[in-house]
């Protein structure tokens, strides 16, 4: 008695080459997109900062996050997006504290 053979088969190498070829161009790009979303956010919030006047109520942290988005940019044209994108995090983050070291300082200044 011969055994039914299934309908599924084990997908053939060239399906598999087929998946990578039209996964790699994907995987490979979202490095640049979440960089480009990081480093805006990162960017709003250090001319934020500056508007508030953060170079002189907050300068540490001012520049801190000024110098790791420059440092983000040149990461990311060398499209190293992994350090681009936690420098760009970085920056946002510092970025928050001199904007809320700022805002404390206008309002003790009775602004």
């Amino acid at each position: 008695m011969r055994r039914p053979e299934s309908r599924l088969k084990t997908p053939r190498p060239f399906f598999w080459m087929l998946c990578c070829a039209v996964l790699a161009p994907v995987l490979t790009g979202c490095g640049n997109a979440v960089y480009a979303i990081q480093a805006n956010s990162a960017s709003s919030k250090l001319e934020e900062a500056h508007e508030l006047g953060a170079e002189k109520y907050a300068p540490y942290e001012y520049n801190f996050a000024r110098e790791h988005l420059e440092k983000a940019q040149s990461e990311a044209s060398e499209a190293d997006y992994s350090d681009a994108i936690n420098l760009a995090e970085t920056a946002e983050e510092y970025a928050d504290k001199a904007i809320q070291l700022a805002r404390d300082a206008h309002r003790g200044a009775g602004r």
